[in-house]
């Protein structure tokens, strides 16, 4: 299978350079560990993968030993890594001892669950971590991995001499999303994403061990994927779904910490005028949202096409901004009155307000620019490509 090259590349190579421990964090499938591979290429390292037995078996023989024992028994390597790191729940405070012990090596900590490694590891690193987050792939990752392009084209020329290849990428990434696996395969991709889903998104959340009615997560999922666009209201979902509103929650949490779905809060300065508590739920890849509903209709004139255009915008938006280390914040706007804008994005004093139609078919946005005297763009499954194009 072939590979494709990350944006993440060149900071991970930047963070080598750091004493510091490096976590790694993303979906599990994102590619963590073949970028990892790719980037210690001519390097000394060795790899445990937690989820393999033999691999457990030698860290748990490591806790025994001095730092120092400890490393010669992973070999002297210039670099330590460990995949699947929130499988061990008290690597915190042993990885902070071969830290403190200035061992002449690197260590990255790979996980596909925030909730062990940022609960615990993190926080035994504190002072001594750096972090990245790995999304799927963004669309210019995409694009890059096509046959016909060559990086010596620029934007302009890839909008204007590619316009038909990029039109069908973009459907391709819209129905079947951005995990490396399924953009690579040449098998069928509705397969491989109803896999995907149930084989390793759903077992990670179920393996943690703190979800009581597997049944009961698989409905909130199902009822998110119906919803994305819309306000989230707790209350509603614990109606529907007849459980306690902090069963909810806690729900949400773990399915944001695996990096499933994210939130958008409201953008307001007005509370009086903006409404300022709600969030508005997105899935990271549309894809995985497709393969829960089973929904895989190449027509652009699919009941859910405004809703699903949105969220893989925003999506594509947020990929970046994890991948710059999250510089940015990003909402949704809208006032008492009805007034909406889609996206937000805010980086200090500095916004930018986006409205994201399938087809230009534009609302009127004066109470916006007159309350921020800022005009709101139109991004549209024409247009995108000048706004999500490196």
């Amino acid at each position: 299978m072939s590979y494709i090259l990350r944006d993440a590349q060149k900071t991970i190579k930047a963070f080598l350079t750091s004493q510091k421990v490096l976590l790694i964090l993303g979906a599990r499938q994102v590619g963590k560990t073949t970028l990892m591979k790719k980037v210690l290429e001519g390097i000394s390292y060795t790899f445990l993968n937690l989820d393999i037995e033999v691999d457990y078996a030698r860290l748990n023989v490591a806790k025994s030993l001095s730092p120092r024992e400890a490393w010669k028994s992973f070999g002297s390597p210039e670099i330590l890594v460990i995949d699947e790191a929130q499988r061990a729940p008290d690597l915190g405070r042993l990885v902070k001892g071969w830290y403190d012990a200035s061992l002449p090596a690197k260590i990255i900590l790979l996980g596909s669950s925030s909730v062990g490694l940022l609960d615990g590891v993190a926080a035994a690193l504190t002072g001594r971590n750096q972090k990245l987050f790995l999304p799927p792939l963004i669309f210019s990752e995409i694009v890059s991995s096509q046959s016909w392009y060559a990086v010596e084209y620029s934007k302009k020329i890839l909008i204007k001499s590619f316009a038909n290849q990029l039109s069908a990428l973009l459907m391709q990434s819209i129905l079947y999303g951005s995990y490396p696996e399924i953009v690579l395969s040449d098998k069928t991709k509705e397969e491989g994403l109803t896999n995907l889903t149930s084989d390793y998104i759903l077992r990670d959340i179920l393996n943690l061990g703190l979800i009581k009615s597997p049944d009961t997560i698989r409905r909130l999922l199902l009822l998110l994927a119906y919803q994305i666009g819309s306000e989230v209201s707790i209350s509603e979902l614990s109606r529907t779904l007849q459980i306690a509103r902090p069963t909810i929650t806690h729900y949400l949490d773990l399915l944001e910490r695996n990096f499933i779905i994210f939130r958008l809060p409201a953008f307001s300065t007005n509370r009086r005028k903006e409404i300022g508590r709600n969030t508005k739920i997105f899935f990271w890849d549309t894809g995985i949202r497709n393969a829960l509903i089973n929904e895989f209709s190449h027509s652009e004139f699919r009941s859910d096409i405004g809703m699903l255009w949105e969220n893989w915008v925003i999506a594509e938006f947020a990929k970046r901004n994890l991948l710059e280390g999250n510089k940015k914040t990003l909402y949704f706007w809208r006032t008492t009155t009805g007034s909406e804008v889609d996206l937000i994005i805010k980086r200090g004093p500095t916004v930018e307000a986006f409205e994201i139609k399938w087809k230009k078919q534009s609302r009127a946005h004066r109470a916006f620019t007159r309350q921020y005297k800022k005009s709101v763009t139109v991004i549209t499954s024409t247009t995108c490509f000048e706004y999500i194009l490196r």
